[in-house]
Order: structure tokens, then sequence, then C-alpha cells
């Protein structure tokens, strides 16, 4: 099932199934941004990742002396939602711990994604709530994918510039898609900008630490831009689809990240790995702003 919230700006899409956004229209530019998922390059648009970000050395960890399986980026974008709240410009999704769930992740939680629409702006707030009797470990992170070009020139007219000067590290990526373990200096150009060409992601995402908490992505062929903000994301992804030409990318936030090569880690020794109390709550957000 398929909600919309709108205002003059924008119409916002948001399916059911992983509370993923379906679309980012703009009313006034009459432009779709969001990726729409053509299956030939990727079939996802903008998932949500919980509880865990990445991959799962063996699709694997442990916890309490047990050992689990959970697939790549977790189970929430294969999980259907309830709209828990509804207004013209705001919606809420929830989730929370099944029978189902236990058998993958050994905690009770429940876990909302809301979406808000602000004039040109969306945010997307997460609120996971640990309502079991023990301390609960969770990763968490956004996938929104983009169309380019969305306002003229061709894929390689367009670039990632950060909102500050900064000088990030590349995490490496081993064979096997996962951390390497190792980090590596991931120069700007102006340390500022990264320009978009396909062979980029030939080794899979770019993903880096140390950098702004906002991104634009940019064009000398057009004014428009799409900017991404996150709040506590210490972590970022670019992606698109390896070895093609797919025209779009992904601007990833993320809280944490996938398993070193190697290795099956124990949730509580996972580098980075959020924490919430019994009874507690963690609140965390990104926002798109279309321009």
């Amino acid at each position: 099932m398929i909600y919309t919230i709108e205002n003059d700006y924008m119409k916002v899409g948001v399916e059911t199934l992983g509370a993923q956004l379906k679309s980012i229209y703009s009313k006034v530019e009459k432009t779709e941004y969001l990726w729409q998922g053509n299956p030939d390059y990727w079939a996802g648009r903008a998932y949500n990742l919980f509880p865990i970000v990445g991959r799962l050395f063996e699709n694997k960890y442990t916890y309490g002396g047990k050992t689990y399986e959970m697939n790549p980026h977790g189970f929430s974008r294969r999980t259907e939602y309830t709209l828990t709240e509804k207004t013209d410009t705001e919606m809420a999704f929830c989730i929370s711990s099944t029978d189902e769930t236990f058998k993958q992740y050994p905690f009770e939680f429940i876990l909302t994604v809301r979406y808000i629409l602000t004039g040109n702006k969306l945010t997307v707030a997460f609120n996971v709530k640990n309502v079991g009797s023990c301390k609960m470990y969770f990763g968490l992170g956004g996938h929104p994918g983009f169309n380019i070009p969305f306002g003229g020139g061709n894929f390689e007219d367009y670039y990632v510039e950060f909102d500050g000067e900064c000088k990030p590290r590349q995490l490496t990526l081993s064979e096997n898609n996962l951390l390497s373990g190792k980090t590596r200096e991931f120069p700007l150009e102006n340390d500022r900008i990264l320009r978009l060409k396909h062979e980029l992601f030939d080794d899979d995402a770019v993903i880096l630490q140390g950098h702004t908490r906002s991104v634009k992505i940019k064009s000398d062929k057009t004014d428009r831009y799409v900017g991404v903000e996150f709040q506590r994301g210490k972590y970022l992804g670019i992606w698109h689809k390896p070895h093609s030409d797919a025209p779009f990318v992904c601007i990833e936030p993320w809280e944490n990240l996938p398993s070193v090569d190697g290795k099956v880690e124990d949730l509580t020794e996972k580098d980075n790995i959020g924490v919430v109390e019994a009874g507690e709550s963690y609140n965390t957000f990104f926002a798109i702003e279309i321009k």
C-alpha cells in the first residue's frame, strides 16, 4: 500500500513494505527526483536499514553465546509496516518485534519511521524504542537513491558537494564487499567536491568518515540541487550499481558499519554499534531538500 503527503512544493509517496520512499516529486519543477527502481540496475529506491547496516561476514553474528543469521541491511526493508499516523504533510509507520524477528534478532523493539514535509524539505525521522528488559544493540541507516541527471546534462556533469572543507577517509572494502579493516585518504577537489563517475563505484560503495554532516548533489548545467543532511550519521555511503552506467546515485547516511571480512562478530563488540537501554528510545533523522 502506498500513502502520500504533499504541500505546495512537493508530493511524497511511501509504501508500507519497508516504509520505503516511492516518490519525491517536485510540483514546482514537475520533476521526479527519487530513483524509480529500474531492476536492470537496482530494484530498490530508498531502503531503511535496521537492525544492521551493510553485510555481515557469512551473514552471521553472535550474541549471548548464540549465532544468528541476517541478510544484508537487515530485515526492515522486507517487513510490512503499519501506518500509525497521517496528516496532509506528515505520516508515521511502525514495526515491532515478532516471533519471526526473534529468529534473527533477539531484542524487543518498536521502530517508527516518520516522514515530515516542510516547504521544500522532507525529514525522515527514526525512533528506536527498546521495550525489552535488557540493553539493545542495533544498526541504523538510510539508502535513498536520486535520479541523475535531474536538471540537464549527463551523469558525469554532476558532483557531490560537502557543506564545508573536509578531509574524509575512505573505509576500503574487501573482494567480498566487507570492510577490509583499512582506511585511506579520499581527497576531494578543493576539499569539498566529489565528481561523479560511473567507475567510482566499480568496487561497490564509497564509504567515508570524517566528512561534514550535509552534502548536495549539484551540476554546473543546472541551478537545481538535491541536499541531504544527516544528524548523527558518522559514515556516508555513496553508491550505484558497480560496473554499470546506472542513472542514479545513493546518498546513504549510516550510523554503523558492515562487518570486517573474515570475522563473525559479536554484536556487543561491533565497532560503533548503536546502544539503547531498556525502556529508553533513540532518535535520529536525515533530511532531503529539493531546490
